[in-house]
């Protein structure tokens, strides 16, 4: 099929139209009263854009504030972190675990900041925690709507923020307390401002986009440089002024990187060791270690030191999932992101044939060329990355996918009188309504009759759209807007699910029960390890059982039931794995094989002793860890993180996690452990726990023996404690 071509002299489509000047004002835009500027837009906007683009946000921002306190604390790790981060400006600043400053979460600290300082001001709550997420969410809808509409229409900018907004892992991601809400939110602004200097090639442009992507950087290191290389050919290649002009600008965008990251990990690394946390990840208290190896190219080719999971298991697939060319298309993956992806490929390719023979500064191009790289890297390098590979990671795509979507759409529509122009959004529109029947197809239970009614509808409006340029303008219109709903209906319908139910964990999905199957640590399918602690007065929707079967396979959850401390009685989703009965609160996924779990009250561990989601506290529990907890610079010490931060978030007090997330840094070691109880530093030591089962040192299943060996055990309903101020006699 081939595009009509636009003549080398000639940009692809006609450039925003200038203002008239005002007399007395020089060049630009007559000046309108703010007020009239924020509900009017830009003057040569319809008068329905900025109403209808102010709208669809809102509509967004009402949608992911819809029930966001079911997800209670969300990934307890996290929030662990903001609330030491709100008590302690230090272990704000380093992203420490504690407020006594033990050890740091596995990640640079710049995502937990927003919420540290929300909490500080707020106090501890769910919606404390995650409604800075929301609010990130809503600022990429907008980057994304002032980005496409700076060259396209105002429905190709409101068609990308719906594109968005209803990728289920983006309406995920943004209700959740991960770094990859802030992530997704730099790398957007990384291409707007790539794309700005792209329109005159002023170097200012080019200087925010490398303070963007350092800032990137201190959310999630180094997957902030993904979109660099294609952003960097092509402003070296597109952009407008000479070769070494631009080359000089690539640069000092480089050097503005360096900074705006560097700094932080520049003052972590000339800090003297002694008086700053212990970098959790890290086998050498190194934050270099940690971006290079366990978060660097351990995440590559599955090397990763102390990781429960990663490394190659041959054949092109992973303990993290099946990896290849499909792999954003799979089982694993799909229903999360790859709604639109057929479509945004699609719409690429078309946009850039349209562009092809533009002059050399385009900027419809550039765009197509911006977004697109920008998906592509991303895709190639999670589709192929052997180490720890989560479902959630690819929220990073929907911006992408999203202006892609609603560029190319908008371009073929306006060259619809052209067969080919019209023929290939007809195809896009097809090939989306079926991609969507597929993913539909394996939850076949779940609204059983919309796959058809998607599969037919969409196919009908691609052949509508195909011959549009013949069609009057109703019926046009009435094929297109057939053919969006058909597109939409799938992702639209799994983000309602996504909206509707609470999740937490470590490990999280977005959809309805089943449509992420991946296997992990532990072996067998599903769609991942729920659980996770509640804030006090609010829980998860639901109650899940479990009936547990052979080691490694899976059973299917289910039933009606009350949360754990308070809320509304909802349907529990997901899947319950193990050996035996079993029934937990608020469950949204699977339990790992052989951590078969019992009665999720009181204060037992989480799965996989406590790795992936934290412990239930039970009041008596609590007490027990409140108890003169000020006398001591730690009021208990736990192995592994989420099994600290329950009892964390539940008290309030400083709560040790050795070994940090997986219990396999060497932090304390023995040595460093016996003497913070010689010094009476640690009141309580919480048994269970992995004991270090991601490998590492080693130390904290040293120091589980040797609390064992010399302190007494007191059990409070089903948790195990010891008392580090009284030694067996």
């Amino acid at each position: 099929m081939t595009l009509p071509h636009l003549p080398a002299d000639a940009p692809a489509l006609p450039p925003p139209p200038a203002a008239p000047a005002v007399q007395g004002q020089g060049h630009g835009r007559p000046k309108q009263p703010p007020l009239t500027r924020v509900w009017r837009g830009r003057s040569d906007d319809p008068r329905w854009a900025r109403p209808a683009f102010l709208g669809l946000l809102l509509v967004v921002v009402l949608a992911y504030l819809w029930n966001l306190s079911a997800s209670g604390y969300a990934n307890s790790f996290y929030s662990a972190a903001v609330q030491a981060g709100s008590q302690s400006w230090k272990a704000m600043f380093f992203g420490s675990l504690d407020s006594a400053n033990a050890i740091t979460v596995d990640k640079p600290p710049a995502s937990l900041w927003p919420m540290a300082l929300s909490v500080r001001i707020f106090g501890l709550s769910s919606w404390a925690i995650l409604v800075p997420q929301v609010l990130m969410g809503v600022a990429t809808a907008g980057v994304l709507y002032a980005a496409v509409r700076r060259r396209f229409s105002a429905a190709a900018g409101l068609l990308t923020v719906a594109a968005f907004a209803l990728t289920p892992v983006a309406a995920l991601m943004f209700r959740f307390n991960n770094p990859d809400a802030l992530l997704a939110l730099l790398m957007t602004v990384t291409v707007y401002c790539v794309l700005r200097g792209m329109e005159n090639g002023r170097t200012k442009w080019l200087v925010w986009a490398g303070v963007a992507v350092g800032l990137a950087f201190l959310a999630k290191t180094l997957q902030a440089f993904l979109i660099l290389p294609p952003l960097a050919v092509l402003y070296a290649v597109f952009a407008p002024g000479r070769p070494l002009k631009r080359i000089g600008q690539l640069l000092l965008s480089g050097l503005a990187m360096v900074v705006a990251g560097g700094w932080w990990v520049a003052v972590v690394e000339l800090w003297p060791a002694s008086s700053r946390p212990y970098i959790g990840g890290s086998q050498n208290n190194s934050f270099l270690e940690l971006t290079f190896g366990y978060n660097g190219l351990g995440r590559i080719n599955g090397d990763e030191t102390g990781s429960v999971g990663g490394g190659g298991m041959g054949g092109g697939g992973s303990q993290w999932g099946e990896t290849g060319i499909d792999r954003m298309f799979n089982s694993e993956i799909g229903s999360q992101i790859s709604w639109l992806l057929p479509a945004a490929l699609l719409l690429l390719v078309a946009g850039v044939v349209v562009t092809w023979k533009a002059r050399r500064t385009d900027t419809a191009r550039a765009a197509f060329l911006a977004w697109g790289g920008s998906l592509v890297m991303t895709m190639v390098v999670f589709s192929f990355m052997a180490g720890i590979f989560h479902q959630y990671y690819t929220v990073a795509l929907a911006p992408y996918a999203a202006a892609l979507v609603g560029m190319g759409a908008s371009v073929l529509w306006e060259e619809r009188a052209r067969f080919t122009a019209s023929a290939a959004l007809g195809v896009t529109v097809a090939v989306t309504a079926v991609w969507s029947y597929v993913l539909l197809n394996r939850t076949p239970d779940y609204v059983p009759w919309l796959r058809w009614v998607i599969f037919v509808g969409g196919v009908a409006a691609g052949l509508g759209i195909a011959v549009a340029g013949r069609l009057n303008r109703q019926l046009a219109l009435g094929a297109a807007g057939v053919g969006l709903v058909a597109a939409l209906a799938g992702p639209t319908a799994y983000t309602i699910s996504t909206l509707d139910t609470g999740h937490s964990g470590s490990i999280v999905t977005a959809g309805p029960a089943g449509a992420s199957m991946m296997g992990g640590p532990g072996g067998g399918e599903g769609g991942m390890f729920g659980g996770g602690m509640q804030p006090p007065g609010q829980g998860r929707q639901g109650q899940q059982a479990g009936q547990g079967q052979q080691p490694g396979q899976a059973g299917q959850g289910g039933g009606m039931g009350q949360p754990p401390t308070g809320g509304m009685p909802g349907q529990g989703q997901g899947q319950g794995q193990g050996t035996g009965n079993g029934k937990q609160q608020g469950g949204t996924g699977m339990m790992p094989g052989g951590a078969g779990m019992g009665e999720r009250g009181g204060a037992g561990g989480g799965g996989m002793g406590g790795l992936l989601n934290g412990a239930q506290v039970s009041a008596k529990a609590k007490a027990l860890v409140e108890k003169n907890a000020d006398d001591y610079t730690w009021a208990a010490a736990a192995i592994g993180s989420q099994n600290a931060a329950s009892y964390q978030l539940s008290t309030g007090k400083p709560v040790m996690a050795i070994g940090g997330f997986n219990g396999s840094d060497p932090s304390p070691t023995l040595a460093q452990f016996k003497r913070y109880v010689e010094d009476g530093k640690i009141h309580y030591f919480i048994g269970g726990g992995m004991g270090g089962m991601g490998g590492g040192s080693g130390s904290a299943s040293k120091i589980q023996s040797w609390v064992e060996k010399n302190y007494t055990k007191v059990t409070v309903g089903s948790a195990t404690f010891y008392d580090l101020t009284q030694p067996k006699s």
